[in-house]
């Protein structure tokens, strides 16, 4: 099971895409748990998850992220996959990453 979290503003639009994701997880036949979180919360702490995907209107927090996660890899969500709603290109760029 891979552990998926999104990182946004507020949390609303990529809560749009974690849906679009958690599909295409079902259809390629992987076993993920996807969620979306506002910086805020992944802040006080990321538990226990395998990457940490950034919305693009965050991109900047990036190397702040880092510090918090330490291991975990940190990846902006590509602007146009993000604008597009593309839930499974977004889920195959953090498999890739992650290097299933």
């Amino acid at each position: 099971m891979k552990n998926i979290l999104l990182v946004c503003n507020a949390g609303m639009s990529t809560s749009m895409l974690v849906a679009k994701m958690q599909k295409a997880a079902v259809e390629m036949n992987v076993e993920a748990h996807i969620e979306a979180k506002p910086l805020t919360e992944a802040k006080m702490g990321l538990g226990d998850v395998d990457i940490v995907l950034l919305g693009p209107q965050i991109r900047y927090e990036k190397a702040n992220v880092e510090k918090i996660a330490g291991s975990i890899p940190v990846l902006p969500i590509d602007m146009r996959d993000y604008g597009t709603m593309n839930g499974k290109k977004v889920l195959e760029t953090a498999l890739a990453k992650m290097g299933e």
